[in-house]
């Protein structure tokens, strides 16, 4: 029994609950704006709109140093750069609590970005090389839960914080999980070494593995999609004379996003395929019953369970899959790759619910969530040699 048990592959948790706390941290110092946004707003003198583009300016200082960071520093050890992009948080957080100056705390956002731009190529990777052999997509799943943890606690959390100690507080304290966090990473991560300039494979040759193409393509009309809905849902729920409901539908779609990571991380090593199509299936279904059978509260909240079980695991879902798909060679820049079209999905999401807001109103979205994903699903069912394969190669 011994014997067994020592033979046994075992994921190294300490080191990869380090890096769940990462993936923690971008997703809460990105999301966090939304949910403190009249303060910041009062604070910084700016109007709500212009404070909204906190959001914007983080994404989007994301998905512009995604790729060439990767490539500046494909030489570097893989440690010191995931310490150096933890540390961007703590500095980037630590300013915009003490700035009350609106341009300076954009800058600092745009900084906080790059950060993200940094952490987000490597955190795939990092999993994957931590992993025994055939239990990658375990420690990625338990990398990604970090995402559904943020939206589900850290952003309450922190919105409760922020208003009963000053929004200031909140960020503070993000910089103080930082620090904790570099300590974390300094004692139980390993270390390993970058590809190298000369091992890092070009963007267009890249994309030219079999596989990464689709999966990016997936990446940009599934993260757009999801989106638009995610962004304006206080809206949407507004119009359905719900508004005062958006604490519950958020507990349940954090929860079943929650219950969708651990489902993924469950199966996706023999699953990865069925998984994709099942979670595009849910987000599709959640969407029409918001559509067309919205006037029920309790449907609404059925839907809005669909769409937390379908989405949940579709980061790691998606990184997996194309970490699968590229070689070791290319599998940062493949990372890289998938980080912009993410960060450029959560952008243009927003702009485009706003356009559709002004234009069709808000029963737009969930139509227009519909539209995106008919072709994502095509493109899954049609990338079952490379992409997303029916069986996995060891």
């Amino acid at each position: 029994m011994s014997d067994r048990n020592a033979a046994k592959p075992r994921l190294p948790l300490g080191a990869l609950v380090a890096l769940t706390t990462a993936a923690f941290i971008t997703v809460l110092t990105e999301a966090l704006p939304a949910g403190v946004l009249p303060a910041m707003s009062a604070s910084l003198r700016v109007s709500e709109s212009a404070t909204g583009q906190l959001v914007t300016i983080y994404a989007l200082g994301t998905a512009v140093s995604a790729i060439p960071l990767t490539a500046a520093t494909a030489g570097w050890r893989r440690k010191r750069l995931l310490l150096a992009g933890v540390a961007g948080f703590a500095v980037a957080n630590t300013v915009t609590a003490l700035s009350a100056s609106f341009p300076l705390t954009l800058v600092a956002r745009f900084v906080a970005g790059l950060a993200a731009g940094v952490v987000w190529a490597l955190l795939a990777g990092y999993a994957r090389r931590l992993a025994p052999e055939r239990l990658p997509g375990k420690a990625m799943a338990i990398v990604m839960a970090g995402i559904p943890l943020a939206l589900a606690l850290g952003v309450p959390a922190g919105t409760f914080l922020g208003g009963a100690l000053g929004w200031q507080v909140t960020f503070s304290a993000m910089s103080a999980l930082a620090l904790v966090l570099l300590a974390w990473i300094a004692a139980l991560v390993p270390d390993f070494a970058g590809p190298g300039r000369g091992g890092r494979v070009p963007l267009v040759r890249t994309l030219r593995i079999p596989g990464v193409a689709p999966v990016l393509a997936v990446t940009l009309v599934f993260v757009l999609a999801h989106t638009i809905l995610y962004t304006y849902v206080a809206t949407f729920l507004a119009s359905l004379g719900m508004g005062g409901s958006i604490d519950v539908v958020l507990v349940i779609f954090g929860g079943c996003s929650l219950l969708s990571i651990w489902l993924v991380g469950a199966r996706i090593d023999r699953g990865l395929r069925m998984l994709t199509l099942a979670g595009t299936v849910l987000v599709a279904v959640a969407v029409v019953i918001l559509a067309a059978l919205s006037g029920s509260p309790g449907l609404v909240y059925l839907a809005v369970a669909l769409w937390g079980l379908g989405w949940g695991g579709v980061p790691t879902l998606l990184q997996t899959a194309v970490g699968d798909a590229a070689s070791h060679t290319a599998g940062d820049t493949a990372q890289a790759m998938l980080v912009t079209l993410w960060n450029l999905g959560i952008a243009g999401g927003g702009v485009a619910g706003g356009l559709l807001l002004d234009g069709l109103g808000a029963a737009s979205f969930p139509w227009s969530v519909l539209v995106l994903l008919l072709p994502a699903l095509v493109v899954v069912t049609a990338a079952r040699a490379h992409g997303f394969p029916a069986e996995r190669a060891a």
